[in-house]
C-alpha cells in the first residue's frame, strides 16, 4: 500500500480508537472520490474488519481498507488539520488539482 500516514493523522487515529474502541480495534477509512482535495473519506472505529477489507498497519495504528480505498489511496498522503476552516483528515492527492480558494 503506497500512501503516507503524517504523524499528526497517526495521533488523531490513536485518539479516535481510544475514545470509542478497544486496544485491538481498528480504524475504518473508506474513501471516495470527492471534495477538493478529490477525496471524501466516511471513518469509524470497528473492532474488527468488514469482509473484503484490508487491514494496513501504519505506526501501530491498525488501517482497516475497502478496495476502492485502497486504489484511491495510491501515493495520497493522509494529514489532519485543526484550523478555523476545516477539522479532521485531509488527504494530499499529488494526482488531484486542488480547489482554488476564490
Amino acid at each position: 500500500m503506497n500512501f503516507t500516514l503524517t504523524p499528526a493523522a497517526t495521533k488523531f487515529i490513536r485518539m479516535m480508537i481510544r475514545a470509542d474502541g478497544e486496544a485491538s480495534s481498528g480504524f475504518r477509512l473508506a474513501v471516495s472520490p470527492g471534495g477538493c482535495s478529490g477525496l471524501a473519506a466516511d471513518i469509524s472505529v470497528r473492532r474488527e474488519p468488514a469482509a473484503g477489507e484490508a487491514v494496513v498497519e501504519r505506526d501501530g495504528v491498525k488501517l482497516f481498507l475497502p478496495a476502492e480505498s485502497r486504489i484511491l489511496l495510491d501515493g495520497v498522503t493522509i494529514d489532519f488539520a485543526d484550523t478555523p476552516a476545516q477539522t479532521g483528515l485531509v488527504f494530499k492527492d499529488p494526482k488531484q488539482v486542488s480547489c482554488s480558494n476564490h
